[in-house]
């Protein structure tokens, strides 16, 4: 009896976009090029301007295996990055990974069975943030419990299906020449709107389990604030510039915002009463971060509480103060068709 012929899998290019990942870019290629997977694969990392020893690691990197390219990304915008990466790769599956994420071993030979077995145009699965000291085991808890960040699937985890986005995403290289790529225009909140014009034209967006990224929180306080006022204001000009594409998860945290300052404005100038709206969320935030916080030492679950309120009210703020300006200059600009070499 003949044996039947291998499957031949499908080549794979893996991008990077980077900008000042000393500390973990090294891991996260050694992650990729580690992957089970017995397919073609390529890593292109397109390098911002970095201020730390990004450029000289990367370097290193294409200098031990062959595997791996380098392009600049001059502006060091992650949309950029992207679109930069995607023009010099080649091949029909297209993996995008960030410079502080790790895949876990067999995250792409799982990305390309679903693919195939869904149809899918883009899947991806669960953004798993770990930390390495209190504070980032504190933000990683916040970032992956209903409380921190709502009902989200690629956060908290879920049933397999179709999704309105996914934590990075692993492409048919077909539906990114489709849509142009990125709009650069986006400096946060490009992945949702990508994923939005790809279900726009009809493709299928597929969340699964199955699929693991360890993710790196912000190391500070001031980072990850920085970090959610930018997820709030773009976020805004997704729903700007996309009708239609806002849920009520994405409202909870600028109405947390308005009825916090109007409890306290009221509790000073009306009626101590309007302080039970700032005490009734502070007590939220800290019995919610009691199940959160399980397992891990004590000095981290104090610090729940504090990484909660920054990613709500820093998202919230950020969705409330983003400018109309901002909008008006995604809807002026023409994203043109970069991805494919005439």
């Amino acid at each position: 009896m003949n044996a039947e012929p291998a499957v031949q899998l499908p080549a794979v290019s893996v991008i990077m976009p980077v900008l000042n990942e000393e500390r973990h870019l090294r891991g996260a290629v050694q992650a990729i090029l580690a992957q089970e997977y017995a397919g073609e694969m390529e890593v292109v990392i397109a390098v911002g301007p970095s201020s730390d020893r990004t450029e000289e690691i990367a370097a290193e990197l294409v200098r031990e295996d062959p595997r791996v390219h380098t392009v600049p990304n001059p502006t060091g915008r992650t949309p950029a990055a992207l679109n930069a990466a995607i023009k010099a790769s080649r091949h029909p599956v297209v993996v995008r990974v960030d410079g502080h994420g790790m895949l876990s071993p067999n995250y792409i030979a799982t990305a390309v069975r679903l693919l195939e077995e869904t149809g899918a145009q883009n899947v991806g699965g669960i953004m798993h943030a770990e930390g390495e000291n209190d504070w980032e085991h504190a933000v990683a808890a916040a970032m992956t419990s209903k409380i921190g960040v709502g009902n989200a699937a690629f956060h908290t985890g879920g049933q397999a299906g179709p999704a309105d986005t996914v934590y990075l995403g692993v492409f048919r290289r077909q539906a990114l020449e489709q849509q142009g790529g990125y709009n650069e225009e986006f400096i946060r909140a490009q992945d949702w709107e990508l994923n939005f014009r790809i279900r726009e034209a009809g493709g299928l967006i597929w969340f699964s389990p199955e699929l693991r990224v360890s993710y790196r929180p912000r190391p500070s306080m001031q980072a990850l604030a920085k970090q959610y006022k930018d997820y709030g204001r773009w976020r805004h000009v997704v729903a700007r510039y996309h009708s239609g594409s806002i849920n009520l998860r994405y409202l909870a945290p600028p109405t947390a915002v308005v009825a916090i300052v109007l409890g306290l404005v009221a509790g000073a100038a009306v009626t101590p009463w309007g302080f039970l709206v700032p005490l009734g969320y502070l007590a939220a935030i800290a019995l919610g971060s009691l199940p959160a916080g399980k397992g891990l030492p004590l000095k981290a679950r104090l610090r729940i509480p504090v990484a909660l309120a920054t990613m709500h009210m820093s998202w919230g703020w950020g969705f409330l103060t983003s400018p109309k300006a901002l909008a008006r200059k995604v809807i002026a600009s023409r994203r043109p068709a970069v991805l494919s070499e005439t």
